[in-house]
């Protein structure tokens, strides 16, 4: 699983002044990070706004990434939600010929058991024809996906091949770390947490931020898998005050708010999120001076 070890960004969807797709921009930003170090890229998740996106245009952003990446590094592509059989059916209609994993979110809103949600992947994982990367975000979802049963899956199913764990809670990633098969991947999803976790044995991150500042970030997680924790955190350090504003109304409005300064998209969301205030706009300009 090596091509899922170091960072993965979980990339915007920038859109046009009538809220359309902007894809120019888009394809931009595959091109930025790759050129900058990253390692993988992730399409449609969170970060993506895809629960506002339409099931056409998801297969138009993904047709723009796949074309602009050029098979210069892996694809990994959202298809998750709390409806099993609309994922089924989404896997049954999706092209993946350059698609190298999906990542596919713990059941939202419906707050199933752990056997539930054990079941919800299983059924996935019989019917995904490739890799599968599980997604835990309990302060998204409502619901913990507990180590137990994240650690059970991949002991079950070899299709399941990692967890993008965001729960922003130490003890449940040394848990996962401590008693995970010798091949399952730990990746973090919080930001501020992942040179720690990959310090700790994790595989690397999926980041938001990184998507802005590509280089430092790649070289910060790169450096903790070679186990260089001191070089590391001062690329860390460095990134600290940008990393928490991003995050400080709501994602991916601060992470849009980023790109916009670094001219490299606009901060146009879609409702019902609404753009970064001029406040942290401000705050995020100040933020890069000082990081440059």
């Amino acid at each position: 699983m090596a091509k899922f070890i170091g960072t993965g960004i979980a990339i915007i969807t920038p859109f046009n002044a009538d809220l359309s797709v902007d894809h120019k921009a888009l394809a931009n930003l595959v091109d930025y990070n790759i050129s900058n170090g990253v390692d993988y890229i992730v399409i449609q998740g969170t970060t993506g706004e895809s629960v506002t996106v339409t099931s056409s245009e998801k297969k138009a952003i993904i047709s723009t990434i796949v074309t602009a990446n050029n098979n210069r590094v892996p694809l990994v592509l959202g298809i998750g939600g709390n409806n099993t059989n609309e994922i089924l059916n989404e896997i049954s209609t999706t092209d993946f010929s350059n698609i190298d994993a999906i990542l596919s979110v713990s059941p939202y809103y419906s707050k199933p058991t752990q056997e539930g949600i054990y079941q919800h992947f299983k059924t996935i994982a019989q019917a995904c024809p490739v890799d599968i990367i599980l997604y835990n975000v309990p302060g998204r979802t409502a619901s913990n996906m507990l180590p137990e049963t994240t650690l059970r899956l991949a002991r079950d199913f070899d299709n399941i091949v990692a967890v993008k764990e965001a729960g922003n809670n130490v003890h449940q990633y040394l848990q996962l770390l401590k008693n995970k098969p010798e091949d399952f991947l730990i990746i973090s999803g919080d930001d501020d947490l992942a040179l720690g976790v990959v310090l700790a044995g994790g595989a690397g991150v999926i980041s938001v931020i990184g998507q802005a500042l590509p280089s430092v970030f790649s070289e910060m997680i790169r450096l903790g898998l070679a186990g260089n924790a001191k070089e590391a955190y001062q690329l860390h350090f460095k990134l600290m005050d940008i990393t928490g504003l991003i995050f400080s109304e709501n994602n991916p409005a601060g992470i849009k708010a980023v790109l916009e300064a670094l001219e490299l998209s606009h901060s146009r969301v879609r409702l019902p999120l609404v753009e970064a205030t001029s406040q942290l706009k401000n705050q995020i300009k100040i933020a890069l001076e000082e990081f440059k």
